[in-house]
């Protein structure tokens, strides 16, 4: 026997405050991390064509006016790329204490002491070959690659870094770079693992952005493939792989992130650009449904506007 007409859950949906009041995910800019692209370059904000409102951001007064802006509206957390004055086969910019994002994480501690400094672990915007390790035989060669990220994470440490995240998928990353850590003093460095990073078409607009196209190849050596799921806390891209968002999670109880990669965020913009959607209504429904699949943090390119929408209206949390 159905419940109609005594039970109608439309009651509960008739306001804004109703609806917030029985809301079961909710949203907030604390649950951002905001990437940023910062470059060698001085005094420049270079926007990316395929992701707009996204930039290069020099280290210095540029980046200075971005951090304030991000502190702001309440984001705790940024996520730092780099992109060097020059490249090599060692990814030797990747460890120098002058690099872009060494001279970044010490600006930002300065400019806003509280926020979480996260730094992205990879060799493929250093490397003149734009892969994500040390190359043997034309091939991406994981063990001799493990020391070189050793060195990155104790450099991003030294330098103020709160959390460092490997992303360049090589097996055995985490533990070396545990051990660097330890071993240099930096045991309270936390470590973000892009643990579930499949090989997608999604990040296209990224690799404008850190400048890190392969020159020959591809990443699917390394890279998980998008057909598979055992294999794999961060999840990366998020909208593909929800699904895998929502199995992680209900196999473990630490922090879950997931990233809202460069490819979803220009559909969204573009769709918007283009009068096909509304872009607030659907930012909004879009990171909330990383929430509801699971993930405790999410980044993306979004959060900025994100977090001012749920300034302006507290009840689209």
């Amino acid at each position: 026997m159905t419940r109609f007409p005594i039970t109608r859950m439309r009651r509960m949906r008739r306001s804004p405050a109703l609806r917030a009041l029985v809301r079961e995910t909710s949203l907030a800019a604390s649950d951002f991390i905001y990437p940023l692209f910062v470059t060698a370059e001085r005094n420049k904000r270079k926007e990316i064509t395929s992701m707009p409102g996204v930039a290069q951001l020099s280290v210095d007064g540029v980046l200075q006016k971005e951090i304030e802006s991000v502190a702001q509206l309440g984001i705790r957390s940024v996520l730092l790329f780099g992109i060097p004055a020059s490249k090599d086969a060692g990814a030797t910019q990747s460890y120098a204490d002058d690099a872009p994002v060494q001279k970044a994480i010490a600006l930002i501690k300065k400019t806003a002491p509280d926020l979480v400094v996260m730094t992205d672990v990879c060799l493929c915007e250093y490397t003149d070959h734009g892969h994500c390790g040390m190359i043997k035989n034309g091939v991406v060669d994981n063990d001799s690659t493990l020391p070189i990220l050793g060195k990155v994470v104790v450099s991003h440490a030294g330098a103020g870094a709160d959390v460092v995240a490997p992303s360049g998928m090589m097996d055995g990353m985490v533990g070396a770079i545990r051990t660097a850590l330890d071993g240099a003093g930096f045991a309270d460095t936390a470590v973000l693992s892009y643990a579930v990073k499949y090989a997608s078409a999604f990040y296209g607009p990224f690799r404008e952005a850190a400048e890190s196209p392969p020159s020959f190849g591809d990443r699917k050596s390394h890279q998980m493939d998008p057909g598979n799921v055992r294999e794999a806390l961060l999840v990366k891209p998020g909208l593909p792989y929800l699904d895998v968002l929502r199995a992680v999670r209900e196999t473990y109880d630490l922090p879950l992130a997931s990233y809202n990669v460069s490819g979803e965020y220009a559909m969204v913009k573009a769709a918007a650009k283009n009068g096909w959607i509304d872009e607030r209504t659907a930012v909004l429904e879009l990171l909330r449904g990383f929430r509801r699949a699971g993930a405790d943090l999410i980044l993306t390119y979004h959060a900025k506007d994100a977090a001012g929408w749920l300034r302006e209206t507290p009840g689209d949390a």
